[in-house]
């Protein structure tokens, strides 16, 4: 039953409830109808009938169950190609400048380009293209054949048609041919009047249209056999005439034939003339043609399986037929690359091209006239073999390769004389400015050099013993000299008193201040580790 909501119900509602639907189920009750007035199956299950709360569904139905967000917008159709629109008599503003279409400008015009436009001719303007636009829904988005025109497939039908009655034509006219020529290359005279006619009766059945050989070559459809069902296609029987494969040889002991399949494998005659016979066994079907073909592709799969080669003609056919097209290309183009190396390095004499002299001979009486350094002043010069490696590759403008010259341990190009590889050729601007730029670096060297020649004459400046000029009037008193040599001696004995900042007495002041004669008096005392008498200084 389908409810609206989900509602709170009481004991007794919901055994009513429930009674209902029981009596629904058996016939007893009209069955629940809906929104539009149909009924509700009863024996639809709650969880399929209910609607969901946020529908906010007030009477039973079975609308959510449908298809209810259905699109309007949504179509199938497909465009309309080659559908054409209004054509105007002169051009309009805004068209396409070539054919004068509406529809397009000149950039997406699929016509062929006018030597002067519609635009200015105005003479056989376009119509304007049907141009559509919608949106395809799932099903349409999905669907393969959607805008295919059946009709087109005729045109297909008509091309086999077509080469199957030039192919029977042809079997008939080849066929004609032979007897012909048998029958010319018979004696007159030998043959007696039964050949003869036996000869026109053949003929004129050959001319007989093939739709009355019994149909031989045509394929029907078995339908209703007793297994139910089609089999599929199958060959019609064979033509009353030709003799049966199990009655050309009737020795006990010659080729098997299976009643069961109707074969043959060997060959009834092995003994008779090949050209006059029409059936050699099965087996023969077997060595040609595609048999033949997927044989060696069989092959192929368990060859390249045992190497490694994750392949198997059973799970994956398609792979293994592509990876066997491959093989066989790479196997062609590995043979015609040998042959082509084999042909080159030593000719071919199937060819008409002529030997060289050089080859045919090993040696010519060509004179050719050197001179002292090696140079060709007479003659012709012999072709030098050229290596793997790229000879006579010019770059970024140059007319000689890289290592042509030579300067200062660097190679360069010999045509700007540049030693860098990657530069780009400047010709013989380029080397005179180079010229010029290493004159003027020479010039500024010797000029560097005369400089550093000459000694600069600096002022020679009197240095005190701490570090500061020595002012040219200064002089030292003798008397001072002499207490701050006798101060400074006894500092170094350790015999100067200390003097003690907490004993120091009122009116006593410690004179700390360096004068010039302690200075003096320091740096005449100083013991150097350089001099070799300073162990007598103390």
């Amino acid at each position: 039953m389908a409810t609206a909501s989900v509602t709170f119900k009481s004991r007794e509602d919901h055994r009513k409830q429930l009674e209902l639907e029981e009596a629904r189920k058996a016939g007893l009750a009209p069955a629940e109808v809906d929104e539009d007035g149909n009924e509700i199956n009863p024996h639809i299950p709650q969880y399929m009938s209910s609607a969901p709360w946020y529908l906010n569904a007030e009477k039973p139905s079975l609308k959510h169950q449908r298809k209810w967000k259905s699109d309007p917008n949504y179509t199938k159709s497909w465009y309309d190609r080659g559908a054409k629109l209004f054509q105007a008599n002169k051009y309009r503003k805004g068209a396409c400048e070539n054919c004068g279409a509406m529809t397009h400008d000149k950039k997406s015009c699929m016509e062929r380009p006018r030597s002067v436009g519609a635009k200015w001719t105005n003479v056989n303007i376009a119509p304007d293209e049907k141009v559509e636009s919608f949106e395809l829904d799932y099903d349409g988005k999905r669907d393969r054949w959607n805008g295919y025109d059946p009709s087109t497939y005729t045109r297909v039908i008509a091309d086999y048609e077509a080469r199957e009655e030039a192919r029977k034509k042809y079997l008939k006219e080849q066929q004609l041919k032979k007897l012909e020529e048998k029958d010319t290359e018979k004696d007159d005279e030998n043959a007696g009047s039964e050949d003869d006619e036996e000869d026109g009766l053949r003929i004129d059945e050959a001319k007989v249209d093939e739709s009355a050989q019994m149909d031989f070559a045509k394929v029907e459809k078995r339908v209703r056999t007793t297994g139910g069902g089609s089999t599929g296609t199958v060959r019609n029987l064979r033509i009353r005439e030709d003799t049966a494969k199990y009655l050309l040889n009737l020795d006990v002991n010659s080729a098997y034939y299976d009643p069961k399949t109707r074969s043959m494998r060997e060959d009834p005659l092995p003994d008779a003339d090949p050209n006059d016979k029409f059936y050699v066994g099965d087996n023969q079907n077997r060595l040609s043609g595609q048999a033949l073909e997927f044989k060696q592709l069989n092959i192929h799969a368990w060859e390249a399986f045992e190497k490694g080669q994750d392949i198997h003609m059973q799970a994956a056919p398609s792979q293994a037929e592509l990876l066997y097209k491959s093989f066989k290309i790479k196997k062609e183009m590995l043979k015609s690359e040998h042959k082509d190396k084999i042909m080159e390095k030593y000719g071919n004499a199937a060819s008409e091209d002529t030997i060289p002299r050089e080859l045919l001979l090993g040696q010519s009486e060509r004179e050719i006239e050197y001179d002292r350094t090696g140079r060709i002043i007479k003659g012709q010069d012999v072709s030098l073999p050229k290596s793997k490696y790229e000879e006579d590759v010019f770059i970024n403008n140059h007319t000689t390769v890289w290592g042509s010259w030579w300067k200062d341990h660097q190679w360069g190009y010999k045509c700007c004389k540049q030693t860098i590889k990657n530069s780009y050729c400047t010709g013989l601007a380029g080397i005179e400015a180079a010229e010029a730029s290493a004159d003027l670096m020479k010039a500024n060297m010797a000029r560097k050099e005369a400089a550093e020649d000459v000694p600069v004459q600096h002022e020679e400046k009197r240095l005190a013993t701490w570090g500061t000029d020595v002012p040219q009037d200064l002089v030292l008193d003798p008397k001072k000299l002499a207490e701050s040599l006798k101060k400074e001696k006894a500092r170094v004995r350790g015999k100067e008193e200390e003097r003690d900042e907490k004993k120091r007495k009122y009116n006593v002041h410690f004179d700390d201040q360096v004068t010039v004669e302690d200075m003096e008096a320091y740096r005449m005392t100083k013991i150097h580790h350089d001099d070799p008498m300073r162990a007598f200084l103390k």
